[in-house]
């Protein structure tokens, strides 16, 4: 089996927000599908590569996180993303100021290598992390 083209897909209750978060966060832009059986698709492009789908979700629910409730909405997958340590507070800044929401600070956000665990403005979590 060749695999031609492989990227994440997010469901969103406005994929035009979920990507344009995304596409600032890694530098891309959004391209949005107009016909077909994909309309209304959104690209996350990034060096002329699709880096990431968002597609239309109207009953979305959030993932829980962190939770030990059963009947919670857990987690599926979430990206990590890794800037230098110099980084990790502007970085997180930006991020905020994009839309996410932090979901739980490091425990020593000065340490030499670490996560914050934040969300994207779905609810998707995901992982700033430094090494």
């Amino acid at each position: 089996m060749r695999i031609t083209k492989k990227f994440m897909v997010l469901d969103a209750p406005d994929p035009r927000v979920e990507a344009e978060f995304w596409a600032s966060v890694l530098g891309g832009r959004v391209g949005v599908v107009d016909a077909g059986p994909f309309a209304g698709w959104h690209d996350v492009i990034v060096d002329g590569e699709t880096a990431l789908g968002v597609q239309y979700a109207p009953d979305h629910v959030a993932p829980t996180w962190p939770t030990t409730d059963p009947s919670a909405q857990h987690q599926q997958i979430h990206p990590d993303l890794y800037v230098l340590r110099e980084d990790v507070g502007t970085a997180t800044q930006e991020v905020l100021d994009l839309g996410a929401h932090m979901l739980q600070e490091a425990e020593d956000a000065s340490a030499p290598l670490g996560f914050h665990v934040l969300a994207d403005p779905a609810g998707h979590p995901f992982c700033l992390c430094w090494d």
